[in-house]
Order: C-alpha cells, then structure tokens, then sequence
C-alpha cells in the first residue's frame, strides 16, 4: 500500500471511528439546542446520537455510494427517532434509508446512499437530533474520504458472504439495497436463515512463529480449527462461529481482532413501528451445513420493518475501524395482525 493512500485510508476511518466527525449543526428555527462536545463522555441514557460519515466508494456504473453509520453514547438508551425533522438527511429527504432505531454504541456501515457520477461537490446533510442535542453531519466525495469496503488493500481480504438461499445470490460488503423480504404475523416467530462463508486474506498472511500457535493472529486472517480451540473462553461462545458480547473487538490493522471468532453474525432492528424479539441475535455457524444459521423473529405489532443483519470476520466490528472487512444486508418484513 503506497504511504499516501495509508494516510487517506487512515484519516477517513479514524475520523469516524468514535463518531468524533462531525459537523455540529443547529436545526434551522431550533432555539440555542444543546450540542455535543466531542469528547463526551459515555453516560446510560440522555447523551446524543451522532452520525458518522465512514467514507465513499465508487460503482461499477459510476456513480458513487456515501457509506454512514451512527455512534449512540447512551451505554443504556437505544432511541427510536422517526425520519422527519428529527432524524433528516437533505437535500432531497428527509429520508434516504437511514435508520430510525439506534442502538447503543457504535453502528458500523449501518447504510450507504447511491448519489450520481455527476455528484461533484455537491454535500449532503444527515441531521440526528436525539435527547435535545443536535448532531449533524457533511456527506460528500472528497477525495481523503475513500475507502474500500468490499477489499482491504494490504492483504486482499474481503468481506464475508451471506446467503438467504442455500443455493441462492450471496451478497458481500456495503449494504446496497433489500436483500431478502419476508412476511410475517404477529405474536408467530418467524425463522431468519442465512449461510455465511468467508474466503480470508489472500496475501501477506503471517507465518507460524517458531513454538508460536499458528496462522490466523494477523488482521482478517482466519483461524485455523487449532487456533480456535485455543482460544481463551471469554473469545467463544457456543460452537464454532458464535459471537460472543464479552469478546473483545477488533483493534485495528495487524491486530487481528484478537477475541473474535472467524466468522460471526448478528441481527438488529433498524426500522419498524415496534422492537421486535429474536430468540439469539447472534445465532451460531453450523460449518457442516454450509455455514447455515438460524434465529426467531417475533413481531408484538404489525407494520413494515427494516432488519439489519451483519456478517463478521476475525476483524470484528467495523473491520476494527478500517472499513473492511464485514457485510451488512437489510431484510424487510412486512407484519401482519395476528387473528383474533
């Protein structure tokens, strides 16, 4: 990788890695709204939501595609803000696909919005407005902002592959559009099936070391089934594949994702009129059926709703703050009312 473009690579993702780039706008007519100071500590409930400009990419066609996720700093208070003026994206929203459930914490690469090859200078603006602060940010193609979600330059891993057939189209990378719709009725679970697979590094993939435990500790590189049973319990959870909320996250280039296991998916509600329930948000891997894995969904209200479904490697969360190697798919349900 040639230094100027680890620069770029480097500024675009750490820029956004604590939801730190921001832009800290007042929403026109608001009066004197409290904003957020970038070092604000976490607290369980009544902090900000920011939005986080990860980067551009350009498309085969192209056109380009602006890539956002969130930082939400209550360690306690998921948020529900409707798209409208709270929750807008402009010119030509308010509603662009973003999310109208926020999580806590970091959502990496949650949604990415398609503009124009003739986009140019033009900006976009994504505004949160979340326990009275109002956080806004830029969204445009300058050039330090690219990345390369779909290969990581130093050692040409991708992302993960995640199927909704077992024979079907995989899709790979930044979420692009609705991967896979289902219908559902209230109070009955519904079963979210995905195969994932993962192809791994494909160049400078560290050696064994002399008495060391193998292949498998450099960033994106997968473990061997040796390293995998070396690892410390806290690292697993469940068979081979499961995440684990007490793993530690990926931390960043050469670091491997040291915890996290060699491939892993969760799911999360990214829209809908009401939190849906699923029985394991991150279900286990069955290697021997093809990398199948399976959850429950079930619905307390009807409506339309948006699923987010997210595809790990040993890189962890957000690639570990490089913006590869991990995909995100949406799933849509459409709800139905349960018979009386």
């Amino acid at each position: 990788m040639s230094k100027a473009f680890s620069v770029r690579y480097r500024r675009s993702v750490v820029a956004v890695s604590l939801g730190l780039a921001t832009v800290w706008a007042v929403a026109a007519g608001a009066q004197a709204p409290k904003t957020t100071l970038p070092l604000d500590p976490l607290r369980e409930r009544g902090a900000s939501i920011t939005p986080a400009f990860e980067g551009w990419y350009p498309n085969p066609d192209g056109s380009f595609s602006l890539l956002l996720g969130y930082y939400n700093r209550n360690s306690k208070e998921p948020l529900d803000i409707p798209v409208g003026p709270n929750n807008r994206i402009e010119p030509g929203g308010p509603d662009m696909g973003q999310p109208t459930h926020f999580g806590t914490g970091r959502g990496w690469g949650v949604f990415s919005i398609a503009v124009p090859k003739d986009f140019g200078t033009k900006k976009l603006t994504w505004t949160i407005v979340a326990n009275g602060f109002t956080n806004a940010i830029t969204l445009h193609t300058q050039a330090d902002y690219v990345v390369e979600p779909f290969e990581d330059a130093a050692n040409k891993n991708t992302p993960p592959k995640l199927k909704f057939e077992p024979n079907g189209p995989s899709v790979s990378g930044a979420p692009t559009s609705v991967a896979a719709k289902y219908t559902a009725t209230v109070g009955t679970p519904l079963a979210l099936t995905v195969w994932a697979s993962d192809e791994g590094p494909k160049i400078n993939i560290p050696e064994t070391p002399a008495g060391g435990r193998g292949r498998g500790r450099g960033r994106g590189t997968t473990p061997t089934t040796a390293d995998a049973a070396a690892e410390p319990p806290q690292g697993r959870s469940g068979a081979r594949g499961a995440a684990s909320g007490d793993a530690p996250q990926g931390r960043g280039r050469g670091a491997g994702g040291f915890g996290n296991p060699p491939l892993a998916v969760t799911w999360s509600w990214m829209r809908g009129p009401a939190a849906p329930k699923f029985d394991n948000a991150k279900p286990s891997i069955d290697t021997n059926d093809g990398g199948k894995a399976t959850t429950n969904v079930t619905f307390s209200a009807p409506g339309d709703y948006l699923l987010r479904v997210e595809g790990n490697d040993s890189t962890g969360a957000g690639g570990g703050g490089f913006q590869c190697c991990w995909t995100t798919a949406h799933v849509a349900v459409a709800v139905k009312a349960g018979t009386q």
